[in-house]
């Protein structure tokens, strides 16, 4: 007879309106967090440009994709390649030109090893002796002086040398396979936060041009885990708040990171060997409105073969100087004729601090003119129409904004710098998962003493777990980084949500209050009164969170927010028919 009650009332909570609803949130965030513990092998986090990878093919994972999406090296040379271990074990054994197999989960790859060297630049100052002068491989330009024939001291005057430094590694960055979706912020994974704040007061707009600015640079040096984003504090004197750039750079370097966003920058575009213009007072005017940008009219988008393929074009102003400069050098190139158009012969390379980051030809009716306003072209591909447009917008603004930002609009400072070490995020981790585990299960226990049923602790304890994999889950399915303040606010939250529910216990197993009875309708209500009391409370308090501090209590104030939410419109309502179920008839 009570195994038939127990049925019943399972069959009962699993037709229960509010408990499939709450049984199909815990599915489709699984589904969104997508747990595969067995997956091996290293994800690849960052592809340098012009290494040994990226001339082999391997692209460069879009900063904001899903974990479990990035591509995972196999093997190397048919030998497996398990962790990170493995792979730098195989990498340190290498040797300079030698050809290897990259198996990954998308393909084969054959990387040839390359030769690195080190940039050396020296000036009228500066001295060489005879022996650094033996390592210097080769001279790209200049001249190097004796200047006395009986010591061992040479001058060098203007030159860029390049000195060997020996094998180059493969330009890979990576880490051990991904086992979920969940984006680990970097105080899990290591690197680098710095908070930087511009020398003066900024509009919006110009914010978001240093946030492209920073983008772009940290992309030429090959760095695409990163989080650039804009946070800010609470208004200023006149009203208008105190705006920063929040940095987040997975396993960079204090060093790395001063070199990368300390400085305004260097864009320069070259014609040969000639520069003719620099970014900054060279570049007058970019265009980036729908007037004089976007998909060039003349060429549009067409079919080729594999896809479809669209052009861009958007104008640009130089300063008189700089067009003078660039018709010197183009008034002896020669053109070349190709497909009812010419261009130059040399084309028009641009450099974001010494990195080339484009190559543009030059339209035959611009060589030895010196002329300010020009038009700059380009094309995207894609599998389809649509996304052939929308590649080729985003090379435009690529474009645009490495143009832009030959030096950032106004100076920025590094306001604070924090190295994190991914031991003691994991650790953490690991410490909050076993205090929440052991905080639920004295939780139980001290129901199962206070109320003598078992089965009061049971649903308690597997609504506070599925709260956590919901507020997890929506982490997962938004591409959010998961740090230690969410950890934080996910724990404070997750503890607010067991006070409620042993609200709903005391208010619904409660047979009288002041002689007066009540039924399991006005005892429910009478719990979610004070439940959505206190959540409204909290939720008001989190709010001014978002925003203190310089954002940098987003994460625990968002998480906070997001938990509650869950637990007063989700788990709630379903551990409250669950209790009514289990107990409805034994007042």
């Amino acid at each position: 007879m009570r195994k038939v009650s127990i049925v019943g009332k399972l069959k009962r909570m699993l037709t229960n309106v509010r408990i499939i609803i709450f049984l199909v949130f815990v599915l489709f965030m699984l589904f969104a967090i997508m747990p595969t513990p067995w997956n091996e092998g290293v994800m690849i986090k960052n592809v340098i440009k012009n290494s040994s990878a990226a001339i082999a093919g391997i692209q460069n994972p879009k900063a904001n994709a899903p974990p479990l999406s990035k591509e995972i090296i196999l093997n190397i040379n048919n030998k497996p390649i398990n962790d990170i271990q493995n792979y730098y074990t195989f990498v340190k054994g290498l040797r300079i030109n030698q050809t290897i197999q990259v198996r990954t989960n998308k393909g084969l790859y054959k990387l040839v090893t390359k030769e690195a060297f080190q940039i050396i630049e020296l000036n009228t100052t500066q001295e060489i002796t005879v022996q650094e002068e033996r390592e210097v491989n080769e001279t790209v330009n200049g001249t190097v002086l004796l200047v006395n024939k009986t010591m061992p001291v040479r001058k060098l005057v203007e030159v860029t040398a390049r000195k060997s430094i020996g094998l180059e590694d493969l330009g890979l960055r990576v880490d051990n396979a991904p086992t979920t979706n969940l984006r680990k912020g970097l105080d899990l994974q290591g690197g680098t936060r710095v908070l930087l704040k511009p020398a003066e007061q900024v509009s919006e707009d110009t914010l978001n041009l240093m946030i492209d600015s920073l983008k772009e640079r940290l992309n030429v040096y090959g760095v695409s885990d990163i989080v650039v984003a804009p946070v800010q504090d609470k208004p200023g004197f006149l009203g208008e708040p105190n705006r920063f750039i929040l940095v987040e750079i997975a396993g960079a370097t204090e060093e790395e990171v001063k070199e990368l966003l300390a400085r305004q920058g260097k864009f320069e575009a070259t014609v040969g060997n000639k520069t003719v213009f620099r970014g900054g007072q060279d570049v007058t005017y970019v265009c980036r409105t729908a007037e004089c940008s976007g998909i060039d009219p003349q060429r549009g988008c067409g079919p080729v073969q594999g896809g479809f393929v669209c052009g861009f074009l958007f104008s640009i102003s130089l300063s008189p100087a700089a067009a003078q400069r660039q018709a010197d050098a183009t008034k002896n190139l020669k053109v070349i004729t190709e497909r009812g158009g010419g261009y130059l012969s040399e084309p028009l390379k641009l450099y974001l601090d010494d990195q080339e980051v484009d190559s543009l030809n030059i339209a035959e009716d611009l060589k030895g003119r010196a002329v300010t306003d020009i038009a700059i072209t380009g094309s995207g591909f894609g599998a389809s129409q649509e996304e052939a447009a929308r590649s080729t917008l985003e090379n435009m603004k690529r474009l645009q904004t490495v143009l832009i930002t030959g030096s950032l609009p106004v100076k920025i400072d590094i306001v604070r710098i924090d190295i994190i070490s991914p031991t003691l995020g994991l650790q953490f981790l690991k410490n909050a998962w076993w205090a929440g585990l052991l905080a639920v299960a004295a939780v139980a226990l001290i129901l199962v003493i206070n109320y003598r049923r078992i089965m009061i602790a049971i649903p308690i304890a597997l609504t506070s777990m599925a709260e956590v994999l919901l507020a997890i889950g929506v982490y997962a399915l938004f591409g959010w980084s998961f740090d230690l303040a969410a950890i934080a606010g996910l724990i404070v939250a997750v503890g607010t949500g067991v006070n409620d529910q042993i609200i709903i216990i005391d208010e619904t197993l409660k047979k009288q209050t002041s002689g007066i009875v009540f039924g399991w309708k006005e005892r429910i209500k009478k719990a979610f009164f004070i439940i959505f009391s206190g959540y409204c409370t909290e939720v008001v308090a989190m709010l001014p969170l978002l925003f203190a501090g310089a954002g940098l209590l987003k994460g625990f104030a968002l998480t906070t927010i997001i938990v509650v939410s869950i637990g007063v419109f989700i788990t709630r309502p379903a551990y409250a028919a669950m209790i009514q179920i289990l107990y409805e008839g034994k007042d």
